[in-house]
């Protein structure tokens, strides 16, 4: 074997992988958790042991798929509201980039959920995320000082549930994230009536 042809191998590996997540992306996206992993094998031009190989069942291709997205649509959102001199601003954004691409991709999410892929350890970046921007925004004084993080993640998981009483491709989800957007703001806040319960499980 020739000295360049382990890492051509790797390339030609990441490609595939690359092919499938992509193909996985659509044929989700059009069929929800009804897809078959043949399908996916065929829109990206792969064969079935190729996927196989790559991704053993549906639920590691949609974790894979996840991430793609979450990479695309809502990290590069994350990263310039950390360098916004306005937190409040910045957080918003990354509230709506997230609604956006749950919105977007409503199918694929239906089909995570179905096998069991969203799980605490999901949202664990994007969660984190809001965690930071929340005490930057609290220490601007720019966002109520009363709310703890489980209060902002509670209301992410309130957003989302919106999507699914609506035709998620209608833009009615900006309405609810507008009423939030206001309730985060410290702005004619009333005090809270109670501390923030346990936060038992967390969802994207």
């Amino acid at each position: 074997m020739v000295p360049d042809a382990p890492r051509l191998l790797r390339a030609d590996a990441a490609r595939n992988a690359e092919k499938i997540v992509r193909a996985a992306r659509e044929v989700f996206a059009e069929q929800g958790p009804d897809a078959h992993l043949d399908d996916v094998a065929r829109r990206a031009g792969v064969g079935s042991a190729t996927l196989f190989r790559r991704f053993p069942d549906k639920a590691a291709l949609l974790r894979a798929v996840l991430d793609q997205q979450f990479g695309e649509h809502v990290r590069p959102v994350i990263e310039a509201a950390a360098a916004d001199p306005d937190p409040a601003s910045g957080l918003a954004r990354v509230l709506a980039a997230a609604l956006e691409s749950v919105a977007a991709d409503h199918n694929v999410l239906a089909a995570a959920r179905a096998a069991g892929v969203l799980t605490p350890a999901t949202g664990e970046e994007f969660f984190a995320a809001l965690d930071a921007l929340l005490a930057r925004g609290q220490s601007a004084g720019v966002i109520r000082a009363d709310l703890v993080p489980d209060d902002l993640h509670r209301l992410v998981v309130m957003l989302v549930s919106v999507l699914w009483t609506m035709d998620p491709q209608e833009d009615g989800w900006r309405r609810y994230l507008a009423l939030v957007l206001d309730g985060l703001s410290p702005t004619g806040a009333r005090p809270l009536p109670c501390p923030a319960p346990a936060l038992r499980a967390r969802t994207p």
